[in-house]
Order: C-alpha cells, then structure tokens, then sequence
C-alpha cells in the first residue's frame, strides 16, 4: 500500500503535469466577457446556485469592472474550463463580493489594517468538471498568485458548507462566520473561511508545489497601469520553474529570484 507521502506525490506530479495544458487569461475585453458570461451561466445553472434569467449578460456586473478585481478565465488546452473574480481588498478600497454577504466579519478585518484576496464568481464548465476534477486546484492557484503578489494577509472563502472540508484541508482555512441562506441571488447556503496567507505559505507550497510561482508569472497576471503597459494575451504557468528554485534555496543554493 502507498504511503500518505507517496499519494501526496502522486498528486502534485498529475497536477503540474495538467498545468503544462493550462493558460490563464486576464479578461478585460468584451468578447472575452461575454465568454465568461456563458460559463458562469452553465455552472450555476447545472448547481442551482443562484437566482438565474434567461439572459447570459446579467452575470456580468458593475464590480466585474473595478479597478480592485481582476476576472480570470482558466484554458486547458485552448479551451475555456473556469472562471474566477478576484478582489484586492484594502482598508482604503472595500469592494467585496463576500462583504456583501458577511459585512459585519469583514469589516472587522478591514479595521484592523489587514489586506484581503476575495475569489468569488467561480465557476466551471460542467460538462468538463467531470473528466477533469482538478479543476478547482486550476482555478485557486490564482488566488495564491494573488496573496503572493499583494502580499495580503487573508484569502476570503464564501462557499457552501460542504465544501469546507476541501478548504481546511488544502488551505488550512480557518472558520470565520456560519453558514447564511437566502443571500440576494444565491439559493444556496454559505458560509465564510479566511486563510492566513503568511502563516501557511511555507507548509502550502511543501504539500502542493503546483501552486508556486515565479515573480514574472504574477506580474503579467496582476500589474497594471504604469507597471504593465500591455496585458498579455495568456500567461502559462510557472510552477515547475518556481519549485525547482524553491528546492535550489532549500538545499542552501545561490539562487535568488
């Protein structure tokens, strides 16, 4: 019988080897939007997740657009599997898709000085999700690109109670608030998770080098203005560069990246 380290392995080498497929867009464009549209639609449709029209354009919203959030469409292959909206919240910029839910708990984080990664509007193409069940770890790798970039002090995870236990697990998150029902368009009950992004970085990296990155990598995905001119068109994943170093600096190399 394999051992827990060994499946671990196992694990993290299937994943980086999906990563050599994936490239992720930072989507800024109309056309592109309206793709994420339609894959927010089938998601939430297939999961009864929210309040739905028939129109596929009332997905996309007003904060899709502001300066703090950045929407992501996740390609394996070419072909768009997910989606994700990140928000950089700050104590100066309270935009928030999870404040809007759990207002009183995230203000609380906010008048304390802290920096927040709030990964909401994430969503899959369904008829993918079930030959690929690595798809969450694709998508949330973002949002660990993000804690880096920003160097926040939490990630914000809205999500259904059953799924808490992925999060604990793979994210260390700590429980925040109980679950809520009935919350504007969601159908659905949810409650909130924050991980200490400083404290677990170490030991996440260890268990899941997939979700490591090079410097470039994150400012191509997150600069903008002065900082990034132009917004690449794709980025693919540098994951394997970034746990080679890792390895490199562990083992008392010169590496500095």
């Amino acid at each position: 019988m394999a051992s827990v380290g060994t499946v671990a392995n196992r694990f993290s080498e299937k994943l980086l080897g999906l990563l050599d497929g994936v490239e992720y867009r930072r989507v800024e464009t109309s056309e592109d939007m309206e793709d994420i549209a339609r894959i927010r639609y089938k998601a939430y449709k297939a999961g009864s997740v929210m309040h739905l029209g028939e129109e596929t354009p009332l997905l996309i919203d007003e904060v899709d657009f502001d300066s703090h959030a950045y929407v992501f469409g996740i390609y394996y292959e070419e072909r768009l599997i997910s989606t994700v909206r990140l928000h950089h919240v700050t104590p100066d910029h309270r935009v928030t898709s999870s404040g809007k839910v759990f207002p009183d708990e995230t203000k609380a984080f906010l008048d304390a000085g802290l920096t927040l990664i709030d990964p909401v509007r994430l969503a899959a193409d369904p008829e993918i999700w079930s030959e690929m069940p690595a798809i969450p770890y694709l998508t949330l790798r973002l949002a660990t690109m993000a804690a880096d970039y920003f160097d926040a002090d939490r990630v914000l995870q809205m999500v259904k109670p059953a799924h808490a236990a992925f999060y604990k697990r793979v994210f260390d998150g700590d429980f925040v608030a109980s679950p809520k029902s009935n919350q504007g368009k969601f159908i659905i009950d949810l409650m909130l998770m924050a991980t200490r992004c400083k404290d677990v970085r170490s030991s996440l990296y260890a268990r899941f080098p997939f979700f490591q990155s090079e410097p470039f990598e994150r400012r191509m995905l997150f600069a903008r203005g002065d900082d990034m001119p132009f917004s690449p068109l794709t980025v693919r994943p540098t994951a394997r560069l970034a746990d080679s170093h890792r390895r490199i600096q562990l083992s008392g190399g010169a590496y500095a990246g």
